[in-house]
C-alpha cells in the first residue's frame, strides 16, 4: 500500500484538530468533512480542505455514511479517519470506505463486528474465559423481555446501547418502577447517536473501579498493551477525570488484566489503537467492553510513555507500522487528563453555549491542551458541550494532582460558564487525592450543584473594569476616584 497524500476527517472538534497535526507532522494533507454548524472552528482553519457533508442535526451530517465517503472522494483523500464517536465504530461506514476504494484508518469491519458490538464482543469473552459481569445480552429486544432479565439480574441494572460509547445510550435502572421508562429511553438515544437501538443489561457493581488498558494492533496483526488508564470520576457514566497509570493495581494485577486486554484483542484480530476496559471490585476484574477506536483519553497513555497514538494508527493502516518491543518503555511520572466542558456548575451543569469571548491556556513544562476552538469561536448547541482537553505529566501523582489545580486556575475562558470550578474541587477532593474513588465518587460527593461563591467588592471592580475595557471605555469607579494612579488606569 502507497503512502497517503491526502486523509478525510470524518469528526469535528478537538480530535479533528489533533488528527490534522498528526498528519501535518507525517506531511498528508487533510480534509475536513464538516457540518453547517462547524465552520467556526479550529479544525475548519487549520485543514488543507474542507467539505460540507450536511446541516447540523447528527444524522444529517456526521452520521451520514453516504456523505462522509462522498466527501473524502470528491476531496481526492485515500484514506478516512473517524476519530472517536459518531460512525468510529460503526462497521458498516468502515465497510462502505473500503468498498468506495478507501482505507478506513482504524481495524477492520469484522473485528468492529465482533469487538466493538458490545453484545458480540461479550459472547467472544465468554469463549475466551474472560470474567464478565452478570447480565442479559440476547436478541430479544422487546421492552417486557428486558424487564424479565433486569428482575432476573437483580436491581440496580445498568441498560447499555450494544454499538455505543462515551456514556450514551446508558441509563442506571434502581428499581422495576423506572424500568419501562429507561430502556425505552435508552434504545431511543442508541439509535440516535449511534443508528442502532439494541441494547443489553448489566448487573451494576456500586464500589467498582473503572480500569482501562490500550492495546495497539500492528500491521501484522500482533497486539501488544500500552499499559492502563484510569477513569473512575465519571458523571451519569460519562468519564471527566483520567489519569496514567492506575493509582489502583499491584504489578501482579497490572500484569494479568493486560495478557486479558491482549488476548480478546487478539481474538478480535485487531489492527490499531483500542481500549479494553474493565470493572475492578474487591481485587476482582471483570470484563466491560472494547473500544474499536482511539480514545478521548488517549494523550495521558501518550504523555507516560512517549508515544504518538494518531500517527501509530496511520502508519499501520499504510502497512508500514510493526511493534518493536524494545521500544515499548516501562512508564514514567504520572499524567492526568480534565474534560472542560462549556457548563455552569453552579446550576448543576447546564450546557452554556455562546460566543467565546476570550480564551487563554497558560504553557509551561509538562502541560498540554487539545481543543477545538479559539477566541471568537462558538459553542453551539448542536453537539457534546467538551471544549477542550488539559493534559499535564509529572514525575510523581501528587505532583501531576498539584499542578493540574494550579493550570486550572490559571486557564482563562471568557464568554461561557465552564466546570474548571466542579474539577478544582474533585482534584482538591482527599479521595481523589488518595487514589480511592470509585465509579460513584461523583454520585456520593459531588451530586448537587456547587455553590456559587459572592463577590467581593475587589471582584465587582475587576468586571467592571473588563466589561468597560471591552467597551472601549473606563469603568466609573475609575473615573470617580480621587486616586493619584487612577490615570494609569490600563485594564485587568
Amino acid at each position: 500500500m502507497g503512502k497517503f497524500t491526502r486523509i478525510a476527517i470524518a469528526n469535528r472538534g478537538e480530535v479533528a484538530v489533533r488528527i490534522i497535526k498528526a498528519c501535518e507532522e507525517l506531511g498528508i494533507e487533510t480534509v475536513l468533512l464538516h457540518s453547517e454548524a462547524d465552520i467556526n472552528t479550529r479544525a475548519y482553519r487549520m485543514a488543507t480542505k474542507t467539505i460540507c457533508i450536511g446541516p447540523a442535526p447528527t444524522a444529517e451530517s456526521y452520521l451520514n455514511i453516504k456523505a462522509n465517503v462522498d466527501g473524502a472522494l470528491a476531496a481526492g483523500a485515500q484514506a478516512i479517519h473517524p476519530g472517536f464517536g459518531f460512525l468510529s465504530e460503526n462497521a458498516d461506514f468502515a465497510e462502505a470506505v473500503q468498498k468506495a476504494g478507501l482505507t478506513f484508518i482504524g481495524p477492520s469491519a469484522e473485528s468492529i463486528r465482533s469487538l466493538g458490538d458490545k453484545v458480540h464482543c461479550k459472547d467472544l469473552a465468554k469463549q475466551a474465559g474472560l470474567p464478565l459481569v452478570p447480565g442479559y445480552q440476547g436478541e430479544n429486544q422487546d421492552v417486557g423481555h428486558l424487564i424479565q432479565q433486569a428482575e432476573k439480574i437483580g436491581y440496580p441494572v445498568i441498560v447499555k446501547a450494544a454499538a455505543g460509547g462515551g456514556g450514551r445510550g446508558m441509563k442506571l435502572i434502581k428499581s422495576s418502577t423506572e424500568a419501562k421508562e429507561l430502556i425505552e429511553s435508552a434504545q431511543r438515544e442508541a439509535q440516535s447517536a449511534f443508528g442502532s437501538p439494541k441494547v443489553f443489561l448489566e448487573k451494576y457493581l456500586d464500589r467498582a473501579k473503572h480500569i482501562e488498558f490500550q492495546v495497539f494492533g500492528d500491521s501484522t496483526g500482533n497486539v501488544l498493551h500500552f499499559f492502563d488508564r484510569e477513569c473512575s470520576v465519571q458523571r451519569r457514566h460519562q468519564k471527566i477525570i483520567e489519569e496514567a497509570t492506575s493509582p489502583s493495581l499491584t504489578e501482579d494485577l497490572r500484569r494479568r488484566m493486560g495478557e486479558a486486554a491482549c488476548a480478546i484483542a487478539t481474538m478480535g484480530k485487531y489492527k490499531g489503537a483500542g481500549t479494553v476496559e474493565f470493572l475492578l471490585q474487591d481485587g476482582e476484574f471483570y470484563l466491560l467492553e472494547v473500544n474499536t477506536r482511539l480514545q478521548v483519553e488517549h494523550p495521558v497513555t501518550e504523555e507516560v510513555l512517549g508515544v504518538d497514538l494518531v500517527k501509530m494508527q496511520i502508519l499501520t493502516a499504510q502497512g508500514e507500522f510493526v511493534h518493536d518491543p524494545k521500544q515499548i518503555r516501562a512508564p514514567r511520572g504520572h499524567s492526568i487528563e480534565c474534560r472542560i466542558y462549556a457548563e455552569n456548575p453552579y446550576m448543576g451543569g447546564v450546557p452554556s453555549t455562546g460566543l467565546l469571548g476570550h480564551v487563554e491556556w497558560p504553557e509551561g513544562p509538562g502541560r498540554r491542551y487539545e481543543y477545538g476552538f479559539d477566541s471568537g469561536d462558538t459553542i453551539t448547541p448542536y453537539y457534546d458541550p467538551m471544549i477542550a482537553k488539559v493534559i499535564v505529566w509529572d514525575e510523581s501523582r501528587p505532583r501531576a494532582i498539584q499542578k493540574m489545580i494550579r493550570v486550572l486556575k490559571d486557564a482563562v475562558v471568557f464568554g461561557v460558564h465552564t466546570n474548571i470550578p466542579y474539577l478544582i474541587e474533585i482534584l482538591s477532593h482527599k479521595e481523589f487525592v488518595m487514589g480511592t474513588m470509585t465509579t460513584r465518587f461523583i454520585e456520593t460527593y459531588f451530586a448537587d450543584a456547587l455553590k456559587e461563591p459572592a463577590l467581593t467588592e475587589i471582584d465587582k471592580k475587576v468586571a467592571e473594569g473588563a466589561l468597560a475595557q471591552l467597551r472601549g471605555g473606563t469603568p466609573e469607579s475609575v473615573k470617580a476616584s480621587t486616586s493619584p494612579w487612577s490615570s494609569y488606569w490600563r485594564g485587568i
